[in-house]
């Protein structure tokens, strides 16, 4: 740290329970975190307190505090314990495959993330001041430290912000980019308007799709707020359960995740039900920050065509477009998003790895990897489905 800067002590702490939550929020909600709420204090207390993390989940919190000499909470980052590698959706199973038969031991690795949530914003928490960026590289370091200190084989940020990314690479971390699926606002006034944006065939596509679900007899509107009730959160967690039993064999989120949710932070909240004669048959969950719209879970207990993308994807963009929000973020991996408006874009990760040798392998590995995934984003752009000029 420069010369001036006060002395700031680093510590972990096994739960927030320990840290105040306004100056948690201080840091993690700081300008240029677009008021992104699953970095917020009760979105991380919400998945211990409900145990969908802790040492029995593999996700044993471990979070890294930065504090001035007087106890103010200067920077913080979300740090946890992991013996496995699910519910990261950035995959690194080969590399502890790797590890593994060299003789070496992957696990137990330092995890730098929001539980389950493939969602970009920044891991390095700093309250705003003169000395953010330096607290910030203090913490970086200690992340390295402490790995090294604990026969740790690695740290792994992911889902960081490209600002995060470029400060990792610096201090010499291996850099890893991935991509998922965005939907960006251009001043449309309403549905119809994002529709006239898109080439014919696609526009004449996702009105044939809505116009389906209509047809099925099922109404879907978005809840926010006091208009959810444990009642939607029972019928939801049954969504939730029958998609995470399909697709994971083992939900991540408990049942009282979703009680907890819905008492502190229903605000956040947009809960979109699809009802056929009066009887629930799917949702989507979201929460919303500033100015971006996160999907994140949907499930169904009954099969109708379309319902997927009208209760993700449509509502979604809908619900942004009605509130004015710039963006909409419709999670990891899935192709079929693209036509339904939702273009590729990179995501960033960082990591540490503490054995040289194979630290030398995985960095030949992201050299190769990251003009691979830089041309799948072009290339996919080629499918987007806006209108191109002289198009109708």
């Amino acid at each position: 740290m420069p010369d001036d800067t006060p002395t700031i002590g680093l510590r972990i702490v096994d739960s927030l329970a320990a840290v105040d939550a306004a100056q948690w929020d201080a840091c993690a909600l700081a300008p240029g975190s677009a008021g992104n709420p699953f970095l917020s204090y009760g979105f991380l207390k919400a998945l211990e307190d409900s145990k969908s993390v802790g040492r029995r989940t593999g996700w044993q919190p471990q979070y890294l505090l930065a504090e001035a000499a007087d106890g103010t909470l200067q920077g913080a980052a979300p740090l946890y314990v992991k013996g496995h590698s699910q519910g990261e959706y950035v995959f690194d199973h080969g590399w502890a495959q790797a590890l593994e038969r060299a003789g070496g031991r992957y696990y137990p690795k330092l995890q730098v993330a929001v539980p389950f949530t493939p969602v970009p914003g920044p891991r390095l928490f700093a309250r705003p001041g003169p000395y953010a960026e330096a607290v910030r590289d203090a913490m970086i370091d200690m992340l390295a430290k402490v790995a090294g200190d604990n026969n740790i084989s690695s740290v792994h940020v992911t889902f960081c912000t490209e600002a995060d990314w470029k400060r990792f690479g610096a201090r010499g971390w291996l850099l890893r980019l991935g991509q998922q699926y965005h939907w960006h606002n251009d001043g449309y006034r309403t549905f119809d308007d994002f529709l006239g944006a898109l080439a014919s065939r696609k526009r004449k596509a996702i009105r044939k799709e809505r116009e389906q679900v209509r047809r099925e007899g099922l109404t879907v509107r978005a809840l926010c707020g006091d208009e959810i009730s444990p009642e939607h959160w029972d019928t939801f967690f049954a969504f939730y359960m029958d998609t995470g039993g399909r697709k994971w064999g083992s939900p991540y989120l408990t049942r009282s995740f979703f009680d907890i949710l819905g008492a502190t932070m229903a605000d956040k909240v947009v809960l979109v039900m699809a009802e056929a004669d009066g009887r629930p048959v799917g949702g989507a969950l979201n929460l919303k920050g500033d100015d971006t719209l996160y999907g994140r879970y949907w499930g169904c207990l009954e099969s109708h065509a379309f319902l997927h993308f009208e209760a993700c994807y449509y509502q979604a963009i809908d619900y942004a477009i009605t509130h004015g929000l710039a963006r909409v973020e419709a999670g990891a991996q899935g192709d079929h998003k693209i036509q339904r408006g939702y273009l590729p874009v990179p995501t960033f990760s960082a990591h540490w790895i503490v054995d040289p040798g194979f630290r030398r392998a995985i960095d030949d590995y992201l050299k190769r990897e990251r003009p691979a995934v830089e041309q799948e984003i072009e290339g996919l752009m080629q499918y987007s489905p806006f209108r191109k000029e002289n198009e109708g």
